[in-house]
C-alpha cells in the first residue's frame, strides 16, 4: 500500500488539487506539533536543559539520521538523550522539519550548519548556506572560509566558489586571497564565469599571489598560468610577461604558435583557445557527440539542422572495455582491458585539437566501473575481477591524483552512476551472484554512501541520465525514473533495445535515447521522451549499432570539422 501511495503522489505532484491536499496535511501535522498532540518521541538535553517533543514518522522522512536512529537499538525509547547539539539549535531544526523554515541569524548560522550536517538535514543545510551567503557582508568572507574548512560542507564550498568568481576583482586584492592553496586558485581561474573585464586582470592576480611567497610557489606558477586564456594576449605580452616566468616558456611558445600559425593549430595541445564564456560547459548551442565501437573508435556528431549524424573523428585504440567521461574540452579514457589484462591507465583526448595526453593512473585497475564528475572531481566506482564485483571507489583531482574514498555498501560491476544535486547515485549492475535492484547515494560532505529505494527491476549495464531533477534508467529490462525528493521509483514507457549498447542524456530540456531499436525499420535510432504523452518518439536513424557513450557538447567545440 505504501509503495502504491508514493507512486501516485509522485505522478500527481504538480496538480493543484494534490498541492492543496499536501498543504492541508502539513498544516494539520504542524498543529499537532504546536499542540504537542500525538507525540511519540521526546529528546532530552542538558545544554541547556530542555525537552523537545516530536513525531518519529515525520523526522524519519526528513532525515536518514533520524531514520537510522529510530531503527536502532535505542530508537524505540520514548525519551532519547542528545548530547552533542545545543537544545535551542536542535529545536530550530526540528521546526524546520515541520515547516521548511528556521530562525537563522548571523550569530547562530555556524552552529545551525554544523547541527544540520550532523542530523543529515540536507534541505535545512541548503537553506542555512543560502542565508549565510546573502548575509556575507555581515558574517564576513573570512568567517565563511573558516566555516567551510571546519564543516567540509560541499554546498557551502560551491556557493563560496560562485561568490569568488563573481567578486574576483575584490577578493583578489584581499589578504585572504594570498593564503589560497594552488588547487583552490586553479578552480577559480579556469572558470568561464570569472567576472573580469580583461584576461590581464587574472594575470595580475596570479602575480600578486606568486610574489607573496616566491620560493614556495615557483613550481606552482605554471599550473596557474596554464589556467589563463593565453591566446587572448597579444604577442608582445606573451613574450615580455609570460615567457620570462619560471616554467612558463613552453606555455608561451604554444600560445605564440597558435596566434602566428593558424594552419598548425590542430597539432598544438593548449588548454584554452577561446575567450572566457566559450567552453564545453557553457557556450552557445549544444549538440551530441557519440562514441561508437571500441578498438576502432568512431566519434559521431549530431547535426540538428539536418537531423542526421556526421563523423567527427576516428581513433585507433589498443584496448577495450574502458570507460569515458567528458572533462572540460577533453574526453578521458579510464581503465579497460588490454590483451586480457585489466588496466589502470588514464588518457585524455582533446576534442578541439585531437591530441592525446597521459594522466596519472588509477590505484585500482578497472574495466567494469562507472565514471562520474562531481564538483570538478572524477570518481571511478566499482569494478569486476574474476567472479567478484568490487566496491572500491576512488576520486581524481589535479593536485592529489587518484585517492580512495569510502567504498560502496554493495559490490557492483557494470552498474550505472549519475550526479544530481551535488550527490552521486550508483544503481543496478552485477555483484557476482546476479543482477542488482539496489541504489545508493554518495554525499561528498560526509564521505558516506547511503541506500535509497530499490529500483523496480534489476538493470545490467543501464544507461542513466539526470533530467529535470529526476534520474532515468534505461536497459533491456525496461525503463524507470527516480524522484529523489520522494525516494521513489516509477516505471515509464520502455524502448526496444537491440543487441548493441544504448545511452541516454538530457539536451534542450528533453530526454534523449541514442541506440535503441527502431520499431519502424528495425535498426538503431534516436528517440526523445514525450513527457506529456508518456511515450518515446523516434527522431532519426542512428548509423551505428554499438554506441558506447554520448556527451552534450557545444557546437563551437566541433567547429573544426
Amino acid at each position: 500500500m505504501a509503495t502504491s501511495s508514493s507512486q501516485i503522489l509522485a505522478l500527481q505532484r504538480n496538480s493543484s488539487e494534490q498541492n492543496r491536499f499536501i498543504e492541508k496535511l502539513m498544516t494539520k501535522i504542524c498543529s499537532f506539533y504546536d499542540e504537542k498532540s500525538l507525540i511519540d518521541v521526546t529528546f532530552k538535553f542538558s545544554n541547556p536543559t530542555a525537552l523537545v517533543p516530536a513525531h518519529r514518522l515525520l523526522l524519519a522522512a526528513a532525515s536518514p539520521y533520524f531514520e537510522n536512529l529510530f531503527n536502532g537499538n535505542q530508537g524505540t525509547n520514548p525519551v532519547i538523550e542528545i548530547n552533542d547539539i545545543d537544545s535551542d539549535i536542535f529545536e530550530h531544526l526540528i521546526t524546520f522539519c515541520y515547516t521548511g523554515h528556521a530562525p537563522i541569524t548571523v550569530n547562530n548560522v555556524a552552529t545551525m550548519l554544523n547541527a544540520a550536517i550532523v542530523l543529515q538535514l540536507d534541505d535545512a543545510k541548503n537553506h542555512i548556506v543560502d542565508y549565510l551567503m546573502t548575509h556575507i557582508d555581515e558574517y564576513s568572507l573570512q568567517g565563511a572560509y573558516r566555516l567551510e574548512r571546519e564543516t567540509q560542507c560541499e554546498v557551502l564550498r560551491q556557493k563560496i566558489f560562485e561568490y569568488e568568481t563573481q567578486n574576483f576583482m575584490e577578493i583578489s586584492r584581499s589578504d585572504e586571497f594570498l593564503k589560497f592553496d594552488v588547487e583552490k586558485l586553479q578552480r577559480i581561474l579556469v572558470s568561464d564565469n570569472l567576472n573580469i573585464t580583461r584576461e590581464e586582470d587574472a594575470y595580475d592576480a596570479i602575480q600578486r599571489w606568486y610574489n607573496h611567497d616566491v620560493p614556495a610557489r615557483q613550481e606552482q606558477l605554471p599550473l596557474l598560468i596554464a589556467c589563463l586564456r593565453l591566446t587572448q594576449f597579444n604577442v608582445n605580452f606573451l613574450m615580455t610577461q609570460i615567457q620570462p616566468l619560471p616554467g612558463c616558456e613552453l606555455l608561451a611558445f604554444k600560445a605564440l604558435s597558435w596566434i602566428r600559425e593558424p594552419t598548425v593549430r590542430p597539432l598544438i595541445n593548449i588548454r584554452f583557445t577561446e575567450p572566457r564564456g566559450v567552453s564545453a560547459s557553457n557556450c552557445g548551442e549544444k549538440t551530441i557527440l557519440a562514441l561508437c565501437s571500441e578498438m576502432n573508435l568512431k566519434l559521431l556528431r549530431y547535426n540538428k539542422t539536418e537531423d542526421k549524424w556526421q563523423e567527427y573523428a576516428s581513433i585507433k585504440m589498443d584496448h577495450e572495455l574502458y570507460r569515458t567521461i567528458l572533462k572540460d574540452d577533453n574526453l578521458l579514457f579510464v581503465g579497460g582491458n588490454k590483451g586480457g589484462v585489466t588496466c589502470n591507465v588514464v588518457r585524455s583526448w582533446n576534442i578541439r585539437n585531437k591530441t592525446w595526453q597521459n594522466l596519472p593512473a588509477m590505484n585500482q585497475a578497472r574495466m567494469a566501473h562507472c565514471l562520474v564528475e562531481l564538483n570538478g572531481e572524477i570518481y571511478a566506482i566499482g569494478d569486476y575481477h574474476g567472479n567478484n564485483a568490487l566496491s572500491s571507489v576512488e576520486r581524481y583531482t589535479t593536485s592529489d591524483g587518484w585517492v580512495f574514498v569510502t567504498s560502496l555498501n554493495v559490490e557492483r560491476s557494470y552498474a550505472g552512476a549519475v550526479t544530481l544535486n551535488g550527490k552521486i547515485y550508483a544503481m543496478g549492475g552485477y555483484n557476482g551472484n546476479g543482477g542488482l535492484k539496489s541504489v545508493e547515494c554518495y554525499n561528498p560532505d560526509s564521505n558516506t554512501w547511503t541506500f535509497c529505494a530499490d529500483m523496480t527491476n534489476s538493470h545490467f549495464l543501464p544507461s542513466v541520465a539526470a533530467h529535470k531533477d529526476h534520474i532515468y534508467v534505461l536497459s533491456r529490462r525496461g525503463a524507470e525514473r527516480y524522484d529523489p525528493q520522494q525516494d521513489t521509483w516509477s516505471q515509464i514507457c520502455s524502448l526496444e533495445v537491440g543487441l548493441g549498447w544504448m545511452t541516454c542524456l538530457s539536451l534542450d530540456n528533453k530526454l534523449w535515447a541514442i541506440g535503441g531499436k527502431s520499431k519502424s525499420v528495425g535498426n538503431s535510432c534516436v528517440s526523445v521522451f514525450d513527457e506529456e504523452n508518456f511515450c518515446w518518439v523516434e527522431k532519426c536513424s542512428f548509423p551505428e549499432s554499438d554506441v558506447r557513450s554520448c556527451f552534450v557538447v557545444p557546437e563551437s567545440l566541433l567547429s573544426s570539422m
